[in-house]
């Protein structure tokens, strides 16, 4: 009977050293233990992450993020004339969204810019303008009416090109003006604008034409006139301020744009008082 007392309680005392042995010998082996992933199960989980991320919804974007769009946007309509009509509005907003979408993926693919995005900003804008606009630009908290077209009958007679006061104030430019809105050209001054003042549009074309036509033989003559039409003057990168219906003749043998439509990204960093737009009217006479 001993005998069998003695087994008994050995046995149990083997399974109580079983039972404690395993209950702390696992954590030590845990914590000893490294987990082990292949470069493409790591290539696998980086992709599986990023796009998680890039699929989060457009009203996650940063805070700070919202506001440089809200900021930009609120610029490139300001600089659109307050008469402006709701389709030059959309077709300014629809501008600066293309440049932003190349600048988002310039940054996407890692290339350097003096962007004001971040790279890490640069993969949720890239989606956010491409399929998920509408709601962007909800969340900012733009819109803009769809325009209301009232077909006029056209009782002008045939050939006679149209002409929008509200864009342009002054004549009728004549055909060899070759007028461009929103273009500056470069060239050899003839009249100095700053001490030039016209009218109007036509009226410094009209110099221009007149100078070209008065020059002496051995005179360079004007065949580039370049007019400021804004109340508040306009912008050039030269420590001059430029006022309203300063008129410029220059001459060029090949005549070429100094700006165009709009002032591009890079420019406008490097000039923060630049608007969006290029203010200047200019043409290329016609000899």
């Amino acid at each position: 009977m001993a005998r069998a007392t003695v087994i008994i309680c050995s046995f149990n005392i083997a399974i109580v050293i079983c039972v404690f042995h395993n209950l702390y010998s696992y954590p030590y082996q845990d914590s000893h233990y490294v987990v082990s992933y292949t470069p493409d199960e790591i290539r696998n989980m980086e992709e599986s992450s990023r796009i998680r991320v890039e699929s989060e919804p457009v009203k996650l974007i940063q805070m700070s993020l919202k506001q440089k769009l809200t900021n930009e946007l609120v610029e490139v309509l300001r600089v659109v004339k307050a008469g402006a009509n709701t389709t030059l509005q959309h077709e300014a907003v629809q501008h600066w969204r293309k440049q932003k979408l190349e600048e988002a993926k310039r940054l996407k693919r890692g290339k350097s810019s003096n962007s004001t995005i971040l790279p890490e900003e640069a993969g949720i804008l890239t989606r956010a303008m491409e399929s998920n606009w509408a709601e962007l630009l909800d969340e900012i908290g733009l819109w803009i009416p769809v325009s209301i077209i009232n077909n006029e009958h056209n009782d002008k007679p045939e050939g006679e090109d149209d002409f929008d006061d509200k864009i342009l104030a002054g004549r009728r430019l004549p055909p060899e003006c070759n007028v461009e809105l929103n273009t500056d050209y470069g060239g050899q001054a003839v009249k100095w604008g700053l001490t030039h003042h016209k009218e109007s549009a036509y009226e410094c074309c009209q110099a221009c034409l007149d100078h070209a036509r008065n020059a002496k033989p051995n005179e360079v003559k004007c065949n580039i006139w370049v007019y400021c039409p804004e109340e508040e003057g306009c912008h050039s990168p030269d420590k001059y301020e430029h006022k309203l219906q300063e008129c410029w003749l220059k001459y060029a043998e090949k005549p070429k744009v100094n700006f165009k439509d709009m002032y591009s990204e890079d420019y406008r960093n490097r000039h923060p008082n630049a608007p969006m737009f290029v203010p200047w009217v200019s043409g290329v006479v016609s000899s």
